[in-house]
């Protein structure tokens, strides 16, 4: 239902490293084959001979297209690329993400508990009584302009900013329209650079940790605190995949939160060609182990695993923040 981006991170009780920290969990750290470059002021490293070494986030698709990983790239050749303003300096957007996968969990959880996390005037979408929803969700990037990282979020699905009327329609209205609105609680990743980028750019307090995604015969996910130990692991046999054609299931999420005390936006454009829907899936095996997204969902209350998504295969486009006028 909702893939990818961003914002706010837990309250402090998360446990989870400042925004602005650099952390030794890095991955990629101790890779002998980096190269040291400038992201907005700061000094990162990255694959040396990498996407981001060689094209800083404005690629040759031609160039792209020679690499077997990258696939086709129909989809992002409708898409120009431009150099816009942000708060790093002039930069080139939007991002492309080639290949990329998911699986997401689709909570219910207790409308009090969520407007407890979102700030005004953000409101939950609650189209069942008492409660409103939650989504967990392990990405992996493994071909993308930043080079190959993995992320989680965890999101609370809200209402469209300036949206009156029937929640339940709203939500109808979404589903056929593959288009939700959601505040993101937490979004850790594993490389400096997709850290940096957020915080710098685009004002996300991210930290690194440990994750792993592996879509197989069964699906496993899971992410480490910011110390190495468990926080949550998931495992689900694979469902069984439908793929479509290329284009034909594209969908946009929003993500809104605020950026240096003004309201913003960021649209994710997604393109999947092959993936599975459950509802209410009992085969679902997620262990808490007490870290900070642990911690966190437990802070929203969540319960009932209303939906499944896994995405095997799809393509993304994230771009820039927008100023959002509709608060004011």
């Amino acid at each position: 239902m909702y893939t990818h981006t961003e914002v706010e991170q837990a309250g402090s009780e998360s446990k989870a490293l400042p925004a602005d920290q650099p952390s030794s969990t890095d991955p990629a750290s101790s890779s002998p084959s980096l190269v040291e470059v400038d992201f907005g002021g700061q000094k990162v490293q990255v694959p040396k001979g990498g996407y981001y070494d060689r094209y800083r986030m404005n690629p040759n698709l031609e160039e792209v297209a020679q690499d077997p990983a990258a696939g086709n790239l129909d989809f992002f050749r409708e898409i120009p690329k431009e150099k816009v303003p942000s708060r790093v300096g002039p930069t080139w957007a939007p991002n492309f993400y080639y290949r990329m996968s998911n699986v997401q969990l689709l909570f219910l959880a207790p409308i009090a508990r969520l407007r407890e996390k979102l700030p005004k005037p953000l409101e939950p979408l609650h189209p069942f009584p008492g409660y409103g929803l939650v989504a967990l969700t392990f990405f992996s990037y493994p071909v993308c302009d930043n080079d190959p990282y993995d992320e989680v979020s965890i999101a609370i699905i809200t209402r469209r900013p300036g949206a009156r009327g029937s929640q339940i329609l709203e939500l109808l209205k979404s589903i056929r329209n593959r288009s939700f609105y959601a505040h993101v609680l937490a979004l850790p990743v594993t490389t400096e650079i997709a850290r940096v980028r957020g915080v710098y750019g685009y004002q996300l307090p991210k930290w690194l940790a440990q994750i792993d995604i592996k879509i197989g015969t069964s699906v496993e996910a899971s992410i480490a605190a910011t110390d190495g130990t468990p926080d949550l692991a998931l495992t689900v046999p694979l469902p069984a995949l439908r793929t479509v054609l290329s284009q034909s299931e594209q969908g946009t999420n929003y993500s809104v939160y605020q950026i240096d005390g003004q309201w913003h936006q960021v649209a994710v454009r997604s393109n999947p060609l092959s993936f599975a829907q459950r509802l209410f899936p009992r085969d679902v095996k997620l262990s808490r182990n007490g870290g900070p997204l642990s911690q966190l969902l437990e802070q929203l209350g969540v319960s009932t695993i209303l939906r499944l998504d896994v995405v095997k295969e799809a393509q993304m486009v994230l771009h820039m923040p927008t100023s959002l006028t509709t608060f004011g």
